[in-house]
């Protein structure tokens, strides 16, 4: 049945990896690798079914123009490589397109651009848009501009918001390795997993942190907590090697296919547990524990007993019990400095004592994922 929604799937997201465009030395860009994989998209567009691509690669295309041999540390570094790579790459995948006569569109995005309602519904819009158009769009994080504090950090995790906020029939992402194996596939004795049927079941793999070459930013772990984000989303995920593009864009059991829920989380929700930094931590009691976690309530500053960390209203932070194992994530109403002078008080008598705008809330329900 799930192997059915691959195959009928009618907007798909596609995302790459750098590792899997650059060459051995992961500072040029592999022209048959990206030649292959346009083949296999627009293949796959002349059948009547929507593309998108998730691309990386611009940080690592713009390290050989610059003189670079390996992927810099610093920020200011990494943003100026992408500046120069990402007009090279978008170059490269335009003349590739234009072989089966399509047009690519550039789109490039920060975390704002997909949780901040006013922005994703205009990026919404846009991806809409160039679909609708014959366009082919091709989607990467604004590496130029991103700082550490707002960016999303890897492209699996944008490919699997993207999907979500496109209401995407498929994700497929491709790697260096063709499928999902029980442990590192370098090991003797591993085995390729072929299905995961729930998120329960992802807890007991294990995983690698950086891909073959060096370029990337993730490798293995990140496309785990992408295929996590997008079957919370209700949305099946097919992991891959490029090589098997085709095949797994085809619907041929190829890869790993990891099952999609029943259910969709918000866009910003997912965010929130998913590709999120917490800026800090509020203890909590055990009737708040019980309160948040039991029967879905907000948190109130009555159960406030800690808080530790340096962040600002509106702000990511956990939500752990006095144990401190983090029970919660939320988007907190107050200051770090503030919260101290609202522990365990009710908002009632804080609304006397310091104002009506201090009777609510730290965190609203409905800016709160369990985790």
């Amino acid at each position: 049945m799930m192997r059915e929604r691959v195959s009928s799937a009618k907007r798909i997201v596609v995302k790459v990896g750098s590792s899997s465009l650059t060459g051995a030395e992961g500072s040029t860009l592999d022209n048959n690798a990206i030649d292959g994989l346009v083949d296999a998209l627009a293949t796959t567009r002349k059948t009547g079914r929507e593309v998108l691509l998730v691309s990386s690669g611009a940080i690592a295309t713009g390290l050989g123009p610059l003189g670079l041999k390996v992927r810099p540390k610093d920020l200011a570094t990494q943003q100026a490589a992408a500046s120069v790579g990402q007009g090279l790459l978008m170059h490269r995948y335009t003349e590739s397109f234009a072989r089966h006569g399509m047009t690519a569109g550039q789109i490039l995005l920060t975390a704002e651009d997909v949780i901040r309602r006013s922005h994703y519904q205009n990026a919404q819009r846009t991806l809409t848009r160039l679909l609708a158009l014959n366009v082919v769009p091709i989607i990467n994080e604004n590496d130029t501009v991103a700082t550490h504090e707002i960016r999303l950090g890897d492209n699996d995790r944008l490919a699997a918001l993207v999907a979500h906020l496109v209401h995407a029939d498929l994700l497929v992402l491709l790697s260096d390795v063709d499928s999902l194996y029980t442990a590192d596939p370098k090991r003797s004795g591993v085995s390729p997993i072929r299905e995961v049927r729930s998120i329960e079941a992802l807890g007991e793999i294990e995983v690698r942190k950086i891909g073959g070459a060096g370029v990337g930013t993730g490798g293995m772990a990140t496309k785990i907590e992408a295929a996590r984000i997008a079957m919370t989303a209700g949305i099946p995920v097919v992991l891959t090697s490029m090589t098997h593009a085709a095949h797994a864009l085809a619907g041929e059991e190829i890869g790993t296919l990891f099952y999609g829920s029943d259910q969709r989380r918000s866009l910003r929700l997912l965010w929130l547990a998913h590709a999120s930094s917490p800026r800090g931590r509020v203890v909590l009691d055990s009737g708040a524990v019980a309160a948040v976690v039991d029967r879905r309530l907000s948190l109130l500053p009555a159960g406030v007993v800690g808080v530790s960390g340096d962040f600002a209203a509106g702000e990511p932070v956990d939500l752990v019990d006095e144990a401190g194992v983090v029970v919660a994530r939320g988007l907190i109403a107050f200051d770090s400095s503030e919260i101290p002078l609202l522990m365990g008080r009710s908002t009632k008598e804080l609304g006397v004592s310091m104002g009506a705008e201090y009777e609510r809330e730290l965190v609203h329900r409905d800016d709160l994922v369990l985790i």
